[in-house]
């Protein structure tokens, strides 16, 4: 599974489109990234940039637009009403999908690393990615902003983690910039069936963590507690990382509670939601809907969907269009505007949808794609889809006796399983294209040039990379064939036995995925170099191939005697 982060640096110009335009085409130059928004802003004189992308490809293109930005931007003529010591002030790090925030860290630190040691610009790690506890908070960073630049960056407490600490022509251009790892903050306004910003601010003080202040008597008119340094004394509000403001919208006419959700780890969308209908419904209002404002990552969504689907006692292994949709619906996200998955969930924005995929034709498409004289989709695509159908099998047992005991706690055991189905079938219909993908890229080496020593060595190198990758997407084929076993084996024994006869012959497709997969590695071992590789893959898929046709042997008996 890929894994991507979320890149959000903000640079001290927000006036002048033709040097905004200029960072982010370097930006949008590196393959595979994504360029979500661009947000200019005249008075705050800075532009905050959003993009997305595997690892190594946002820290390419975040490292060229330091580059330019630090080219055409000139701090020690910038003015602007946003806090700022930098042409590139600020350039955290986001986890998205599939990686940690101890991953993003290091990739944090990687970046600004070669920031300081390349373009020798003064460089501070904050947030997750700070060296030293008091570098965590940005503000403390920033401190005195670029105009204190000069003496701090020079003295043993703030000398910057990498980079230039020398006050030069150079760093006078550049300032400073704080590179960082953050949690994901979704921007995020619920709808009330009020016009009132009073009541929408007393529920936002109930739910933010900051709370409300405290107040002798009563809560609203009462004298206002104060410290004994003469500062309100605040009680703390119902969720963690959560800032909120009521606020009346005109276009709308609505009232809204206003939400920065800044660790969806801590406080999802689908907690804050229903913690604000709760507060809403005390005070005798209802919550009609809500509204996102930007994107959102998937993961995010499909929590919110197998939530409510929980809580109404439904299977959670549908596929995610499904579980989307559920969301949607129960959060009211399409309330005031359309909400397009393609347009507001990351991962789905990153999907190149000029490229057809094999898993997008329909089934007699397929089968005549498959049967046509092109060399693909080969046998390790098919053996892929085989895999996916057997896993999709056990699956719809699951679901179909978690339904049986939708009356009893038995239906979420079953909606795990699902769930656990789900997740191999999705993974081995990524496979189909991916074998495909892999064959393509053996096809495009042996293409290359070979006029020259160089060309030759340059292709000989290109033709192995592709070969042993083609050995390794059917290995992971076979692998997660061979795990989604598991799912059926247990459907054979505990599942509806209405429908066990599906659960056998999704362990019989299973293991067809593993073996035609296996054949898949044997072929392209013959042509890889390294000898000591092929003899651990192909010990590694007699094993898993064996595994495999001992779960459908067991699966099978257990059907037998049932049917």
């Amino acid at each position: 599974m890929k894994q991507i982060i979320e890149c959000v640096p903000n640079f001290s110009e927000g006036r002048d489109m033709s040097i905004i335009k200029q960072i982010t085409n370097v930006i949008e130059s590196v393959d595979g990234i994504k360029l979500l928004d661009v947000d200019p802003g005249a008075a705050t004189n800075r532009t905050v940039v959003t993009f997305v992308g595997e690892p190594n490809e946002v820290i390419e293109a975040a490292f060229l637009a330091v580059k330019k930005a630090s080219e055409l931007i000139d701090m020690s003529k910038h003015k602007g009403a946003h806090p700022r010591f930098g042409a590139t002030d600020v350039c955290p790090l986001i986890p998205v999908s599939n990686i940690t925030m101890e991953e993003t860290v290091k990739y944090a630190h990687k970046l600004a690393q070669r920031i300081g040691t390349e373009l020798n610009i003064p460089i501070f790690c904050y947030e997750n990615a700070a060296l030293t506890p008091k570098r965590r908070n940005l503000a403390s960073c920033r401190s005195g902003e670029y105009e204190a630049l000069a003496k701090r960056i020079t003295t043993d407490e703030w000398k910057p983690d990498f980079g230039s600490n020398v006050w030069d022509s150079h760093t006078m251009r550049t300032g400073a910039t704080a590179v960082g790892a953050r949690n994901f903050l979704v921007a995020y306004n619920i709808n009330l069936n009020t016009t009132s910003t009073n009541k929408a601010n007393s529920i936002a003080f109930d739910v933010r963590e900051r709370g409300r202040v405290k107040r002798e008597g009563h809560p609203v008119t009462g004298k206002i507690v104060l410290d004994e340094k003469g500062n309100k004394v605040y009680e703390p509000g119902l969720l963690k990382c959560v800032k909120a403001i009521g606020w009346y919208i005109e276009e709308y006419g609505v009232a809204q509670i206003s939400m920065n959700l800044t660790d969806i780890s801590v406080t999802p969308v689908h907690v804050a939601f229903d913690t604000v209908c709760e507060r809403a419904t005390a005070a005798g209002l209802r919550v009609t809907g809500s509204e996102l404002v930007g994107v959102m990552p998937l993961k995010s969504i499909l929590d919110a969907g197998k939530y409510f689907l929980k809580k109404q006692g439904r299977s959670t292994g549908i596929a995610d269009s499904e579980i989307i949709k559920i969301a949607v619906k129960s959060l009211g996200l399409d309330e005031l505007k359309p909400f397009d998955p393609k347009k507001n969930i990351i991962e789905y924005m990153m999907e190149d949808d000029s490229k057809k995929k094999l898993v997008d034709m329909n089934l007699v498409e397929f089968c005549h794609t498959t049967a046509s004289e092109a060399p693909a989709p080969g046998g390790g695509s098919i053996a892929a889809y085989m895999g996916s159908l057997g896993a999709a099998l056990g699956t719809m047992v699951a679901n179909l006796t978690a339904h049986k005991h939708r009356h009893t706690e038995k239906w979420i055991e079953y909606s795990d399983w699902a769930e656990k189905g789900k997740a191999y079938h999705d993974e081995l219909l990524k496979m189909v294209d991916e074998d495909t993908n892999a064959f393509n890229k053996i096809m495009e080496a042996f293409g290359l040039p070979k006029a020259n020593d160089e060309e030759k060595a340059i292709r000989t190198q290109a033709i192995q990379d592709a070969t042993k990758y083609a050995i390794e997407i059917p290995l992971k084929t076979m692998k997660l064939c061979c795990d989604s076993m598991e799912v059926m084996l247990e459907m054979a024994k505990t599942g509806l036995e209405a429908s066990i006869s599906d659960a056998g012959v999704g362990a019989l497709a299973a293991r067809a995925g593993v073996q035609g997969a296996f054949l898949n590695v044997k072929i392209n071992t013959g042509s890889y170099n390294d000898k000591d590789f092929v003899e651990k893959v192909i010990k590694e898929g007699a094993e898993i191939e064996k595994k495999a046709i001992a779960i459908e042997k067991e699966v099978l008996k257990l059907v037998e005697s049932k049917i």
